[in-house]
């Protein structure tokens, strides 16, 4: 069955990238949910642990853990909210803004090589497949929600 076979190349495809985007990142000093936290903090302004947790589908203890290795290892800071104490606003340091370009950098990198060799119309094509992947799957996660 070709869907099958599609499905295994799309499994081993993610264990292959998840691999290399590891090993690229262990030179940055940060570990992988380190920089994903340190990637969603650079686009995005949080107020608390809670917002950042509920953001990236984690639980609040597992976020102050991550942070809390982040501040100490001088990644980010906490800064006591002006409008309301009970909140830390959460500023990247100048060496985590280091690991944030280095890491866009690596994954730039890896992502141009993925590619090499597609045009840009098949790369087009193929963000559309993924896309319609991607809803079907959530199409089925809600079917199976309802029962």
């Amino acid at each position: 069955m070709i869907e099958s076979e599609n499905v295994c190349k799309m499994i081993r495809t993610n264990i292959i990238h998840r691999r290399i985007v590891e090993n690229s990142l262990e030179g940055t000093g940060v570990y992988q949910g380190q920089h994903r936290i340190l990637m969603r903090l650079a686009e995005h302004e949080y107020h608390s642990q809670k917002e950042i947790a509920i953001a990236m589908k984690v639980s609040t203890a597992t976020m102050a853990i991550a942070l809390k290795k982040l501040e100490k290892n001088k990644y980010i800071e906490k800064n006591m909210d002006t409008e309301d104490n009970r909140l830390n606003k959460i500023i990247i340091t100048e060496k985590g803004q280091k690991v944030i370009e280095d890491s866009k950098k690596i994954l730039d990198d890896i992502d141009r090589k993925m590619f090499q060799g597609f045009s840009d119309e098949d790369k087009q094509k193929f963000g559309k497949m993924l896309e319609i992947i991607e809803q079907n799957l959530i199409d089925m996660e809600k079917e199976k929600k309802k029962k």
